[in-house]
C-alpha cells in the first residue's frame, strides 16, 4: 500500500483492506500521544468506505469538546506523531496533515478535528456509513468520482466541488431521518 498525493494532485485507486489496517495503527498512536479516547477518533472518506476506489490519502476524524479551545500541547502531541496543522480555513474545523517527507510535498494522511458530535462530526460520520451500507449509493459516488477524472484533473479543489452536490444530497438524509 502506498498512500500519498502531492499538492493538486488527483487519483483515485482501487480499495485495500490495509487502509483500515493503517487507521487503526494511526489511531492507536495518536491515543497513545495525545490521550485522546478511542471512540473521538474514526477513519472517514473514501478509504473508510470498505469496496470504493479511492484517492490514496487516509481521513481521520478527531472530535474535540471546543474547537477554539484546542490547546498547544494536543498540537505539540500531533506534531510528535507527524501532524502539521494547516493554513486552511473552514468553518468548524480545523486541518492538519502527514507528508513522505520533510519537503513536504506529498500528504499522506489528514486529520480534520471538529467538534465531538457536533454538526460536522455527525455529517461525515453518516457520510461514511451511508455508503458502507448502500451499494448503489456507493456506485454512484464512483462514478461522480471517475466523471471528474475523465473530464478534466484540473487539481484538489475543483475535485471536492465536483463531488460538492452528492455529498450535500446524502447528508441531507440524515436531517431528514429527524
Amino acid at each position: 500500500m502506498k498512500l500519498g498525493l502531492k499538492k493538486n494532485e488527483v487519483k483515485i485507486v482501487d480499495y485495500t483492506p490495509e487502509w483500515a489496517a493503517e487507521f487503526i495503527r494511526v489511531q492507536e498512536e495518536l491515543i497513545e500521544n495525545t490521550g485522546l479516547d478511542e471512540n473521538r477518533i474514526e477513519h472517514i472518506g473514501s478509504t473508510a468506505i470498505k469496496g470504493m476506489a479511492a484517492k490514496p490519502i487516509l481521513d481521520l476524524i478527531i472530535g474535540v469538546d471546543v474547537l477554539n479551545q484546542v490547546d498547544r500541547e494536543l498540537l505539540q502531541a500531533f506534531q510528535q506523531t507527524g501532524f502539521l496543522r494547516l493554513k486552511v480555513e473552514r468553518p468548524g474545523e480545523m486541518v492538519l496533515a502527514k507528508f513522505t517527507d520533510d519537503s513536504y510535498q506529498e500528504k499522506t494522511h489528514f486529520i480534520h478535528l471538529v467538534e465531538y458530535r457536533g454538526d460536522l462530526w455527525n455529517d461525515l460520520i453518516y457520510f461514511r456509513d451511508y455508503l458502507n451500507s448502500n451499494v448503489e449509493a456507493r456506485t454512484q459516488y464512483l462514478q461522480v468520482k471517475l466523471a471528474y477524472l475523465e473530464k478534466a484533473a484540473a487539481g484538489m479543489k475543483e475535485y471536492t466541488d465536483h463531488k460538492e452536490a452528492f455529498v450535500k444530497g446524502i447528508i441531507a438524509k440524515r436531517t431528514e431521518s429527524f
